[in-house]
């Protein structure tokens, strides 16, 4: 079993910076892909960013391609979305989410389907 636990979420300004961790508790860690969604009230998942297993490829949203960054560091068992100039419409839950890379079937990262392991969530609220 795999439980994931997220960190670092708050309050921050329009402009300012917010780095999120997902730290992983289970074997095996570098057999997973790994994924950051975000969700609001009355609206369903969005995908923001994914990385690969061993790092190799990353995928983002439209809406913050150039703003965010995703890493892993597998020695750490954890994933990092590091946020740059941070908006209002970036308010959300944010879950970090584990996809099995083992069986190797095609990476699909924006299919939340795909995903086998989800993070209980973090709160990021951007004011002005």
């Amino acid at each position: 079993q795999v439980q994931l636990v997220e960190s670092g979420g708050g309050l921050v300004q329009t402009g300012n910076s917010l780095k999120l961790s997902c730290t992983h508790f289970g074997r095996t860690f570098n057999m997973y892909h790994m994924g950051w969604f975000r969700q609001t009230p009355g609206k369903g998942r969005e995908f923001v960013a994914a990385i690969t297993w061993n790092g190799g490829d990353t995928a983002y949203g439209d809406s913050v391609k150039g703003r965010f960054t995703i890493s892993r560091d597998n020695a750490m068992k954890t994933v990092y979305l590091q946020m740059n100039s941070l908006t209002f419409e970036d308010t959300a839950v944010y879950f970090c989410a584990a996809d099995w890379a083992g069986d190797g079937t095609t990476w699909h990262p924006r299919n939340e389907m795909q995903y086998d392991f989800w993070g209980p969530g973090t709160q990021v609220t951007v004011s002005s």
